[in-house]
């Protein structure tokens, strides 16, 4: 179906915002007025003279999708026949408003039930002694200074931070550690510390051997490339000011030590560029799915190569910690006991009949603001049913569903009235955060999930739905561990680094929209299958049309934001227009999986191929892993 101008115009009368921007003819003068007002224009069949504006060409691609998507604009236009309301524009670009029942409770219900997996084989083999069998991880997250941050740092690192300030930046993250912060108030050693004392806990509680030690992988990932070459340093340097972390065995990894190890990965195989081809995936640099893969693919390389004791990984975030005696309290149960569980690992038959391995676990997070009410506050809460939408949230108000999923997946304890028993039954996650999360070794060489690089929100969530509905039996799932959860600490100590990043995260939202709609396409399954299996929040950023969702959103944003609307109109400049002027496209997004599927599939044959090896192989690996040990 062709755009119909008629959709449009009835959807501007019908946003306030939008309308009010529109009656106000004399606030158009400003250059980001002239961008809003241009992709106004043109999706109301307005086209105008210059067609070379950021904002007309992004109006130019919203067509051409919505053509395509039939369905969907068939649907809207009928809408708009009878005039649109608030109720009905959300429920068009937005119906996991509504998903599982009208109510918040109905909704945790639905979603629960539809989590369950019952019949349940717990595993045989399970983790018993977590400071040997579990790998630690966490990914470092490194930017540039700061101005008053800059007198913090030596003169020769401050003049090499400086050099790279011309760069362009080509990552975002939700908050890196910027350069020249108070050592105690880095983000690094602040959960390595929280990491130490959990341990320490442990061992005076009988949960660690008093002579044990843990080990501790870190990715080290950076905003602009420049940064790559003091990176490594810079880090080493403040994780040699801050002490505390003796039990620790703790190794950092960069894009170099990757590579080399990806290259001598290669050199097992008998194919041509294997080891420039298993790089392209297995590394640090880049957007979060990128880093995220790595930390937990490295895992079974150190299992065949290092410690052969080694059966899974945990990977935290490093803003987060354990709040031991609180967990003792409220759970019965300290971190190293949660990971003990049989149902990590545990096999069963999900909602459908299919069989599923638990092979990940899941913990979830309580905000240090909250925790003296209880551990099991959510993170998020629930929006007041009665509160007026505003902005954006008109056409995506994601609070609802994210806040319905931390209750009904997070918050769920095993035993009560209405809930999994923990034993015959328990609940699979599809809602997890990127730290607080686990994988065995065996479930990553049977099944090979991985986060595409491209991923740069939600890396988690992309990381099940690579092998959701592949069709092998038992299929992948994260157990949900009831109680183990960490304290999430960022507003008490990364204040500033988050403020840096906030409008930057905000439009890497967006493109988190466009990917994981594009990503759903070509999965195993179906789009629908998929969309069914992640709603109502992993799949609410699943829609046919991501573009005209993400170019509304921004709209909406700069209107209701007007202080950061040149900000927000840069960012999004910077990074949507590959999808603006086409050199990125669904068609691409797939290309590109499907060649990083490929890679991957290289890492585990050579996995494979490693553990054949003699042990004169093997050591060449143990050295290099083992080189990259810092502390």
């Amino acid at each position: 179906m062709k755009t119909s101008p008629r959709f449009w115009n009835e959807l501007w009368r019908a946003l306030p915002e939008i309308n009010a921007f529109l009656e106000n003819k004399e606030h158009h003068d400003s250059e980001v007025a002239r961008e809003i007002n241009a992709f106004l224009s043109f999706l109301s069949g307005e086209k105008g003279e210059d067609s070379d504006t950021f904002m007309t060409k992004a109006a130019q691609a919203v067509v051409r999708e919505w053509d395509e998507a039939v369905s969907f604009a068939g649907k809207a236009e009928l809408l708009a026949e009878s005039g649109l309301s608030e109720d009905k524009i959300l429920r068009l670009f937005f119906p996991e408003g509504t998903f599982g029942g009208e109510r918040y409770d109905e909704q945790e219900k639905y979603i629960r039930e539809k989590r369950t997996v019952k019949d349940i084989s717990p595993n045989p083999d399970p983790v018993t002694d977590p400071a040997s069998q579990i790998i630690f991880t966490s990914n470092v997250l490194l930017t540039l200074p700061p101005e008053d941050f800059k007198s913090n740092l030596s003169d020769d690192m401050r003049k090499r931070a400086e050099s790279v300030e011309h760069e362009e930046q080509k990552y975002w993250f939700d908050h890196p550690i910027l350069m020249g912060v108070d050592t105690q108030a880095n983000e690094m050693i602040y959960g390595l510390k929280g990491l130490a004392e959990t341990f320490r806990y442990e061992k005076e509680n009988g949960g660690a051997a008093t002579d044990a030690r843990m080990t501790v992988i870190l990715s080290l990932s950076v905003t602009h490339d420049g940064l790559a070459g003091l990176a490594h340093e810079y880090m080493a340097t403040e994780l040699a000011k801050a002490g505390g972390l003796e039990d620790l065995d703790i190794y950092l990894f960069t894009e170099e030590d990757t590579k080399t190890l990806a290259s001598l990965l290669g050199e097992l195989l008998d194919e041509k560029d294997a080891g420039r081809k298993i790089g392209s995936v297995f590394g640090v640099d880049g957007r979060y799915g990128r880093h995220y893969s790595f930390l937990k693919a490295v895992s079974p390389l150190w299992n065949i190569a290092v410690d052969r004791k080694i059966k899974g990984t945990f990977k935290i975030d490093l803003d987060q910690v354990f709040p031991q005696p609180v967990l003792v309290r409220e759970t019965g149960k300290s971190a190293f006991d949660h990971f003990r569980t049989p149902l990590w690992g545990a096999v069963g038959r999900d909602e459908k009949g299919r069989q599923v391995e638990m092979g990940m676990i899941a913990g979830a997070l309580v905000n240090e603001k909250d925790i003296a009410k209880s551990l099991f506050t959510p993170d998020v809460p629930l929006p007041d049913p009665a509160a007026p939408l505003r902005g954006e949230t008109r056409i995506f108000n994601k609070q609802h569903p994210m806040a319905v999923s931390t209750l009904a997946e997070m918050m769920t304890s095993y035993g009560k009235e209405g809930m999994p028993d923990g034993e015959s039954a328990c609940l699979s996650r599809v809602h997890v955060t990127g730290g607080t999360n686990g994988i065995l070794c065996r479930s990553l060489r049977r099944m090979k999930p991985f986060t595409p690089s491209f991923i740069g929100r939600a890396e988690d969530q992309a990381y099940l739905i690579s092998v959701l509905l592949d069709g092998t039996e038992p299929g992948l799932r994260y157990v949900h561990e009831p109680g183990l959860v960490m304290r999430h600490d960022k507003e008490a100590f990364a204040g500033a680094a988050i403020a840096a990043a906030k409008l930057g995260t905000w439009v890497a939202d967006l493109l988190r929209v466009i990917y994981f709609s594009y990503y759903s396409r070509f999965l195993p399954g179906s789009t629908e299958a998929v969309k069914d299996a992640t709603d109502p929040f992993t799949g609410c950023f699943i829609t046919p049309v991501p573009m005209a969702m993400a170019f509304l959103r921004l709209v909406l944003k700069m209107l209701e934001s007007p202080s950061d609307a040149r900000t927000l109109l840069d960012l999004a400049e910077q990074q949507l227009s590959p999808f603006v002027d086409g050199r990125e496209s669904a068609v691409t997004v797939e290309k590109q999986w499907r060649e990083e599927r490929r890679c991957w599939d290289l890492y585990y044959k050579a996995l494979d191929r490693l553990e054949e090896k003699d042990i004169r192989v093997k050591e060449k690996f143990r050295e290099i892993l083992q080189g990259c040990r810092i502390s």
